[in-house]
């Protein structure tokens, strides 16, 4: 049973691990600048689902639109003959809330194993006594 806890919180921290990351990169690129004639950056969205063992895997990526934003900037190097560039289509205030949720997924799947930790300890501490 104890074993079964921490492989289960395992695969969550696995899966917050790799939200977050997906989460710092579309943070990181909110003011990725590109022409008109490409594609903006597009936002990356984990795709989780549960697993048979009562864990929770990476399904695979969802990515945003590609079209991004177009914004008028005329002085920019990129700016095209109208003077638009494109940026990514990422809301920060979303990109935040994200971020708060999966840091305290992962926190609480981290304290899952650590109390899965301290109670198997406990048990083998019994068992030797």
């Amino acid at each position: 049973m104890t074993f079964d806890a921490i492989g289960v919180a395992g695969t969550g921290l696995t899966v917050h691990r790799k939200w977050l990351d997906a989460i710092s990169d579309n943070i990181a690129n909110v003011n990725t600048v590109t022409g008109t004639d490409g594609e903006a950056f597009r936002a990356r969205y984990v795709l989780a689902a549960a697993g048979e063992d009562g864990g929770v895997y990476v399904q695979g990526a969802a990515y945003g639109d590609a079209e991004g934003r177009l914004v008028h900037e005329p002085d920019h190097p990129l700016a095209d003959a109208d003077g638009y560039v494109r940026y990514p289509d990422i809301d920060m205030a979303a990109q935040m809330s994200q971020l708060i949720l999966a840091q305290r997924g992962y926190q609480a799947s981290a304290a899952v194993v650590d109390r899965a930790k301290d109670t198997y300890t406990a048990a083998l501490q019994i068992g030797r006594n």
